[in-house]
């Protein structure tokens, strides 16, 4: 594999997920096809800007997004820094590139009409499959986590009397989330029918399949997908969007901002704010609302 020692180094000093790491190597392996189609080369280390810069030409006049696209020299940049650390370059080509201009994507979140129409207990059935979908869908809702966090619970991540949630985040950085009473109670029932299962192959973790094996994040992913299409029309229902949600909520609530960043475990406040658009919106229909002068 010609990027072991580069991924090595993702898996075991940056932390990354193997998720992000399989994205890297295909990523560099892409360029690597790349240069050696194009230039009849087959090293990354001694290439130069004009030749990078062909491939994002080649890349844009074949249909690949400019989002796809900087992602893709994200990588390639993050393997030359790694190139740099270990002194097997001395420049990286990629120091002066400046990423592709890429339109925002607005994520628009579930409602609260929606996430509580989702939520009656009608939609779910009394058994271990019901009770464990309604607790994922109240988990991502009051908690805020990511997909791969919840696939990840283990029962230790559970707090005494249920009332907290330990989560590992992104580069294996831990948090402490509470829980509300509605939740505690779904988890209480969820695992007295979790330990009533016949078979059970992965005891420590939280999320089983009803065959006692970890749940996956397709499934996890096709569950919110098929509960909220019972109640919202929007083309997007994931995960994502409903933690999504959950931070637009609370920001609409009056929660502080920075409180808002910790419950999500984002390292900085950047990346919290992309939630706040939301939230402006429903302050200036308060403010229009409630002020003395608005209604002159």
């Amino acid at each position: 594999m010609p990027f072991q020692s580069f991924i090595d180094y993702l898996l075991l000093e940056k932390n990354y997920s193997a998720l992000t790491v399989n994205a890297y190597e295909n990523d560099l392996s892409d360029f690597l096809e790349f240069l050696s189609s194009e230039y009849g080369t087959h090293t990354i280390n001694t290439v130069n800007y004009p030749q990078i810069r062909s491939w994002i030409v080649y890349m844009v006049e074949n249909g690949i997004s400019n989002r796809s696209v900087n992602r893709k020299i994200s990588a390639l940049n993050t393997y030359y820094r790694f190139l740099l650390k270990i002194g097997e370059i001395d420049l990286n080509p990629l120091t002066k590139h400046k990423a592709l201009k890429t339109s925002k994507k607005i994520q628009i979140p579930f409602s609260e009409v929606e996430v509580s129409t989702v939520l009656e207990d009608s939609n779910f059935e009394n058994d271990f499959e019901g009770v464990r979908n309604k607790l994922i869908v109240e988990l991502f809702y009051s908690t805020g986590i990511r997909r791969m966090e919840l696939v990840q619970l283990n029962i230790s991540s559970l707090g005494s009397h249920n009332n907290t949630l330990k989560v590992l985040g992104k580069g294996n950085k831990e948090r402490v989330i509470p829980l509300i009473k509605a939740v505690q109670q779904t988890i209480d029932g969820y695992l007295k029918l979790r330990n009533g299962l016949e078979y059970i192959k992965d005891a420590e973790v939280l999320f089983l399949t009803k065959k006692g094996v970890k749940i996956y994040e397709t499934l996890v992913y096709r569950i919110i997908n098929d509960y909220f299409s019972l109640a919202s029309s929007k083309v997007k229902k994931s995960p994502h969007i409903l933690r999504h949600s959950f931070a637009t909520h609370l920001l609409n609530q009056g929660a502080d901002i920075n409180a808002v960043k910790e419950l999500l475990g984002h390292s900085s406040l950047a990346s919290t704010q992309v939630y706040t658009h939301n939230s402006i919106a429903e302050l200036k229909k308060v403010h229009i609302k409630t002020h003395p002068r608005s209604k002159k």
